[in-house]
């Protein structure tokens, strides 16, 4: 017996669970419309909100940055890989978000495992959604600080851990504004007003709002009201904005202490200039024209409607992240399977990625989906109730 057997054994079960994955065949560009595997598909499987993935303007910063610095970095930012396009798109971010300063990491995922373990550890509690992202997740691991979960959203489950649980060196409240699968949102006010009671510090995670809510596309936390009481806020360039990297942003002292201990910055090699030029320009469109985030919301509250309407069940959802819950694994797949036969690509989403028992489609809706396409998924929907009428 060889010492990687059981891995086929593991493999066949998550066969025989509906749960095994298979790498997606490759795609040449991001859009409403791809090709893949020589199949043309109408594509909601996309977190490029605003369709700024392809964005000529995006290409060209791109681009010119790439002759002028080349492509890779060589060392961490500590080291020499920080370049002046990334001390400029610092000072752009936090200028955006309305902070003293900001920290580039490689990606969002990287910026949650590195901030939350530089903040709290062993002495200290995190307090945290259920339904946090698994880089929250994760980041609390390698914390080893004491962690409390609370249900999704329930802000009064939230102060009565507070109130119950014994006195920490420090404590942290920490969620997704937007929740990824769910399309739903925090209650940023009343957990900003915990952690003023509680003298916890709060952290956000706005990875999927960041260029699509609130009034100047700063997040959920601009939606409601409460940016100034956040201690740190997470996101990622890699979504609305169509680049890629994650990010931190906060007061001056917390940018110094995190690129001194967070580990994922500290020893990761700086991303490309270019991406960061990229994310400059997207930062600009997103400044300068509302009109893309304010469509597509008007646009995804409608086909909420419509799919409300059809008999499916698309949660608390108040986003461009639609979800479809089906329940099992196999019914995922089976509706994922049949919609991509109808030149739909609607991706099942299963345990890990969400609870058992809550497997769902999730619809991510861009600024570049049109009316046809719409009609065109709600017609292959209403196909799939007429056929299985006792399924939905």
């Amino acid at each position: 017996m060889k010492p990687l057997d059981w891995i086929d054994e593991e493999l066949r079960r998550l066969q025989l669970g509906d749960l095994l994955r298979d790498v997606p065949q490759p795609l040449r560009t991001q859009g409403a419309r791809v090709e893949q595997g020589g199949q043309k598909l109408i594509n909601f499987a996309s977190n490029d909100y605003l369709g700024l993935a392809a964005d000529v303007r995006l290409t060209q910063a791109a681009v010119a940055a790439c002759q002028q610095h080349g492509v890779g970095r060589g060392a961490s930012p500590l080291v020499c890989g920080r370049s002046e396009i990334h001390v400029q798109l610092e000072a752009r971010l936090a200028q955006f978000l309305q902070t003293e300063a900001a920290i580039l990491f490689p990606t969002s995922f990287a910026a949650n495992a590195g901030a939350i373990p530089a903040i709290v550890d062993r002495e200290d509690a995190i307090y945290g959604d259920a339904k946090n992202h698994a880089s929250i997740i994760d980041g609390c691991r390698l914390s080893r600080a004491e962690k409390h979960i609370y249900p999704h959203t329930d802000a009064d489950a939230l102060e009565d851990l507070l109130r119950r649980s014994k006195s920490y060196r420090r404590r942290l409240i920490v969620t997704d504004t937007l929740f990824s699968m769910d399309g739903d949102l925090a209650p940023l006010p009343r957990l900003a007003q915990l952690a003023e009671k509680y003298d916890a510090m709060l952290m956000l995670d706005e990875t999927h709002a960041i260029g699509v809510f609130g009034s100047q596309g700063r997040g959920v936390a601009e939606h409601f009201g409460v940016e100034q009481r956040a201690d740190l806020r997470v996101g990622t360039f890699g979504k609305a904005l169509g680049a890629a990297g994650g990010f931190v942003c906060g007061s001056a002292s917390l940018i110094k202490w995190l690129a001194n201990r967070a580990r994922t910055y500290v020893f990761s090699t700086a991303h490309p200039a270019a991406v960061s030029a990229a994310a400059l320009v997207a930062l600009d469109i997103v400044a300068a024209d509302p009109s893309r985030r304010l469509a597509l919301l008007a646009q995804a509250k409608t086909l909420r409607d419509r799919l409300d309407q059809l008999g499916w069940d698309t949660g608390q959802s108040v986003s461009q992240i639609i979800p479809l819950h089906v329940g099992t694994p196999r019914k995922a797949v089976q509706i994922s399977q049949s919609l991509r036969h109808r030149g739909i690509w609607l991706p099942a989403i299963r345990p890990p990625a969400v609870p058992e028992s809550e497997s769902l489609l999730r619809l991510g809706l861009t600024a570049m989906h049109s009316g046809e396409m719409l009609d065109s998924l709600c017609e292959a929907l209403q196909e799939i109730n007429d056929q299985s009428p006792n399924d939905q």
